[in-house]
Formats: structure tokens, C-alpha cells, sequence
């Protein structure tokens, strides 16, 4: 089931008819503090939000998503007037899985929807694997990042970065692959979004934060073997 938080009542009936009709049932919740409500109460498999909602905000909705232990890996859709870089950036960091700007076709977020779920389908085979590099475990069932027996806290976005470097390790990544792989967005989204996770990772990792190298005019890779960062 979805919920939809959007304050537009025409918009929000637009999206129930049509999401209906393309199998999927929605809750309709008309401010932030509803949909919080309804996540409290109800089980939902993905959150269709807006930004510009009355009292609470998009943002501040999506940040009490992702701080609620048992919701941090919902996921999100933005739906918003607004396609200022600034703003999809903002949203990327605080967790949102995709951003669909107004005005949208039914089909368009119906497919993007989609491509949410079939991906998570195609992970589900993985989901026991545990990632180890250098005393860096990450377990893909649990959600938990530990170094040496202890856990890190990281955002969802540092751990899908995190998660595409360890897994072609020794690979160099561009900016706009990573931004495709872990954000699943298009080009027109400031790559440079990507170094400003990358710094707060590598803080995070402590002595080992060396194992993410810079790739000069191209973007990241990780290698096992520790040292400086680099540029090549």
C-alpha cells in the first residue's frame, strides 16, 4: 500500500484514480502530521510526498521518516513544483529514493514506482550477504555498518554509497554512475552532491577513510589497501 501525502485534494484524488488503475492501493493523507499518524499506525510499502504542505514541510516529513528506526529504509518519492537543483539535493541527503517534478504524467510515476520495487525485488536475493573490507562489515539484512565490533551511524544515502564503492572495490566510479546507482536520478543534478558524502564518509571511517581515493576528473574508487587519499 502507498501513502500519499499531499495537501491538493484534486492532485491527491488524480493520484489515487490512476494508481488504482495501475494495481496499486493508496492512503490519502492531507498534511505531514497525518501521514506521521498513519506510518504510526499503519504498514505501507512506499510514501508518495510533497514538499509545500501546510505547517510541516516535505523536508522535516522525510526527516522524522528516516529517523524512525522502523521506517529508515521506506521508501520515497518527493513530489513537488519546485526543480530547483537545491532543493532535489536537500532531499537526496535527508533519504529520498527518486524526485518527480510537477507537472508529471500518471504513467511517468507509475514506472518510477515500479523501477522502486523491482529494485528492491532484485536485491532480495543478496539481502543475507555481509560486505567485509579492512574490519568494515556491512550487513545488508540488518542495516548495520561496523568497524572493528563497532557500529557507525550513518545516513541511507552514505550507506548506498558506501555499498556501491565496497561492491566494485578496486573500480573507479564516475560521479554520475554513482548518482545513477545510488540515487537513481538523472544528469541534471549537481554530481558534486556526491563529494560532500564522500567527505562525510571518509570522516566516519576514521584511520581507514583512506581507502576511498579520488579519481581526478572522473570521481571515487575504494581500494583495500590503505593510504592517502589520491588523485590520478
Amino acid at each position: 500500500m502507498l501513502l500519499v501525502i499531499e495537501d491538493d485534494q484534486n492532485l491527491s484524488k488524480l493520484l489515487e484514480y490512476n494508481l488504482a488503475r495501475a494495481g496499486f492501493k493508496c492512503y490519502l493523507s492531507s498534511s505531514g502530521e497525518e501521514g506521521l499518524e498513519q506510518l504510526s499506525r499503519k504498514s505501507f510499502d512506499l510514501v508518495l510526498l510533497d514538499i509545500m504542505l501546510p505547517g510541516m514541510d516535505g523536508f522535516e516529513v522525510c526527516r522524522n521518516i528516516r529517523q524512525n528506526q522502523r521506517h529508515k529504509d521506506l521508501p520515497i518519492i518527493m513530489l513537488t513544483a519546485k526543480g530547483e537543483e537545491i532543493d532535489r539535493i536537500l532531499g537526496f541527503e535527508l533519504g529520498v529514493d527518486d524526485y518527480v517534478v510537477k507537472p508529471f504524467s500518471p504513467r511517468e510515476l507509475t514506472l518510477r514506482i515500479r523501477a522502486i520495487f523491482n529494485r528492491e525485488r532484485r536485491t532480495g536475493g543478496k539481502l543475507q550477504e555481509v560486505l567485509k573490507v579492512a574490519g568494515l562489515e556491512i550487513d545488508l539484512t540488518r542495516h548495520i555498518v561496523t568497524l572493528d565490533g563497532k557500529e557507525l551511524v550513518l545516513t541511507l544515502m552514505e550507506f548506498k554509497l558506501l555499498v556501491a564503492l565496497i561492491k566494485r572495490k578496486g573500480e573507479a566510479q564516475s560521479r554520475e554512475m554513482l548518482l545513477s546507482d545510488v540515487w537513481n536520478v538523472d544528469k541534471t543534478l549537481n554530481t558534486r552532491t556526491i563529494d560532500t558524502h564522500i567527505t562525510r564518509i571518509r570522516e566516519k571511517l576514521g584511520d581507514i577513510g583512506g581507502m576511498i581515493k579520488t579519481v581526478r576528473g572522473l570521481g571515487y574508487k575504494l581500494e583495500e589497501k590503505e593510504g592517502p587519499d589520491h588523485a590520478e
